[in-house]
């Protein structure tokens, strides 16, 4: 008979403990801007804790090897349009040259199978540098064309982890545009990829 009360007092005295958000963790919403050092861009982006991984809208993409280390070459996969509305300039989206991080490996759906194709789909991975908020961090992004979708910026768990993030869907946009830009931002083009 004692038990019952002792484990619920115990059970409502860790209540609050559990429901306090750490004082490291940041509320974004649905949707934010991204702001890419190496790219030199702000996109807007959707925040998927479903997803694993980060992915960046890109077409054209090629590996190759370049005085013994992996590259893949690439271009930003987003309209026209939105180059223009986002101030993405040529060089900044066309023939975009990194070192290749590695690959990942993504599931496909079922319903977009073909007899004999594989479940999943191998994806390069680049290393880079994003702000959302007041928050930097370095992330691994997978490369693969979201043309079809209106984020070219997809921000899966492992990077909404690694800023902190608690992702509230009835917010879109809340913390305004990333306030961590500095003139230390790199734009990679192929000039300054062909001096690495």
């Amino acid at each position: 008979m004692m038990r019952f009360p002792l484990a619920l007092a115990m059970l409502l005295g860790f209540v609050p403990v559990c429901a306090e958000v750490p004082d490291s963790k940041m509320i974004y919403g649905l949707h934010e801007m991204v702001h890419i050092r190496e790219l030199g861009i702000t996109v807007p982006a959707k925040l998927d804790t479903g997803a694993e991984t980060a992915s960046l809208s890109a077409r054209h993409i090629k590996t190759f090897e370049r005085d013994g280390v992996e590259m893949v070459e690439f271009d930003l996969a987003v309209s026209r349009d939105d180059r223009e509305e986002w101030g993405i300039a040529v060089e900044q989206w066309d023939d975009v040259v990194m070192p290749l991080a590695g690959y990942v490996r993504i599931k496909r759906r079922a319903e977009n199978l073909h007899d004999g194709e594989r479940d999943f789909s191998r994806r390069p991975v680049v290393e880079l540098t994003v702000c959302m908020g007041q928050r930097r961090e370095a992330i691994d992004v997978n490369l693969t064309d979201r043309s079809e979708f209106r984020y070219p910026l997809l921000m899966g768990s492992q990077a909404l982890q690694r800023l902190g993030a608690l992702v509230d869907p009835s917010l879109s946009l809340s913390v305004g545009q990333p306030g961590c830009r500095d003139a230390t931002d790199e734009t990679v083009t192929r000039e300054a990829a062909k001096a690495h």
